[in-house]
């Protein structure tokens, strides 16, 4: 990896030469409903939640591993993705977490940076002094491609010696409230941790070495967690990265049938909170799926007991049992969650949807068949089809391919 200059700050920056997909261009069809309509507005989240859903789960595998290295006396490192510019693989809050053994857990790119950030993060635990890295792209396409190196853009990384986890920060990540970790960045030489507070809508753990700059971190972290997404910042003369951490949407799955296992597993991998919901408690357990967040036995009547659903859930309906599958339509249709997909044909989920007596009610959220037209065989494609769907209503994107897309991959815009 070259190095090239320094970019204003203490942060030296490696230079990588990648091959650019932010002049893609696509027509392509959208994600549509059963009406073919687009997604509707209350489905869409901000480009930066959609991006940040794995960082949830990501965070707590980063601090159970750091426990059990605190447990066995290991020196560790983090290393945290703290700013990006251009297209880049991960994003602000992206974590890897290096023992002193060079074993990591996490990531901050799709691969081409972990070597040298390891290498850096060993540096870190033998000095105890916190390292600013950026890494930028560069015009040498084919040395980029030798490299294994696959995006463009420049990444600047913060690796400090590990922190000790606050108890609010573990007790945030096991219930569904989102939170955000305020980190005042140590001048250039200054050895050890930084600063930390932890910061919800009505609460705060912790400091940032001083009341003013405490104060002023947690009315900004505030701002963010409106806005839902990770910055870099200077605040009274300081650099502090607030790290917002936002709860994964969920997917609930209605019907424990043996092809619903992929789909629980396939959304559980990129990053949904994922439920089963079955009146058959036979078909409900941790061994048909050992992904599920929850296993809740019930049958439509009972749900709203059962099961809070709100804006954020995303629904399919999949018992193969038409009264089944018409009692749980039903019931999710008094609910506001954003996306209700009904696997079969489109003649049963109309008939369904007749017999419920929709009407009025809001009938542009369901997906019916469920699923992107994309050629599916089996139940493992019919649950990818299913996922990309859910992530492009999210999204409020059109289901097409990137190299149609006119403009950058996370811009905003469909």
């Amino acid at each position: 990896m070259k190095t090239c200059a320094s970019a204003a700050g203490s942060a030296p920056r490696s230079r990588m030469a990648t091959r650019s997909r932010s002049s893609r261009r696509s027509p392509g069809g959208e994600a549509s409903s059963s009406s073919g309509r687009r997604p509707p507005w209350h489905a869409v989240v901000s480009a930066s939640a959609s991006i940040q859903m794995k960082q949830w789960l990501e965070t707590r595998q980063v601090l159970d591993r750091l426990a059990e290295l605190r447990r066995a006396g290991t020196r560790s490192a983090l290393a945290t993705v703290v700013r990006v510019r251009g297209s880049a693989y991960r994003h602000e809050g992206a974590k890897l977490l290096v023992a002193e053994d060079g074993s990591a857990t996490g990531n901050v790119s799709g691969g081409c940076l972990e070597r040298d950030v390891r290498d850096v993060a060993l540096e870190v635990i033998r000095s105890g002094t916190p390292q600013r890295r950026s890494y930028c792209s560069g015009a040498d396409e084919i040395a980029a491609w030798d490299l294994g190196v696959g995006c463009e853009g420049e990444v600047e990384v913060f690796v400090e010696p590990a922190p000790v986890p606050m108890h609010l920060e573990r007790e945030l990540l096991e219930g569904r409230e989102a939170f955000a970790v305020c980190t005042a960045i140590p001048g250039k030489g200054e050895e050890g941790r930084g600063k930390r507070v932890v910061v919800t809508s009505a609460t705060a753990e912790g400091d940032l070495g001083s009341p003013a700059l405490t104060t002023a971190g947690i009315v900004r972290a505030r701002a963010l967690l409106r806005e839902e997404r990770s910055a870099l910042e200077e605040i009274a003369g300081h650099t502090v990265f607030i790290d917002v951490l936002v709860p994964p949407p969920e997917l609930v799955v209605f019907g424990a049938g043996d092809d619903a296992r992929p789909l629980v597993r396939c959304a559980a991998d990129v990053g949904f909170r994922a439920i089963v919901v079955d009146r058959r408690p036979g078909y409900l357990t941790a061994e048909r799926f050992p992904a599920a967040a929850r296993l809740v036995q019930s049958d439509a009547a009972q749900l709203s007991e059962r099961l809070t659903l709100d804006e954020s859930s995303y629904a399919v309906v999949m018992t193969h049992n038409f009264a089944d599958d018409m009692a749980y339509a039903g019931a999710l249709l008094e609910t506001t969650v954003a996306y209700i997909g009904m696997l079969g044909p489109r003649e049963r989920t109309e008939r369904i949807l007749r017999d419920v007596g929709s009407g009025s009610r809001d009938t542009v959220r369901v997906y019916g068949p469920v699923g992107l037209d994309i050629g599916t065989d089996g139940a493992e494609q019919v649950a990818l089809s299913v996922v990309a769907e859910i992530l492009a209503v999210r999204s409020g994107r059109r289901a097409r391919s990137l190299r149609e897309r006119g403009v950058p991959i996370h811009a905003p815009g469909d």
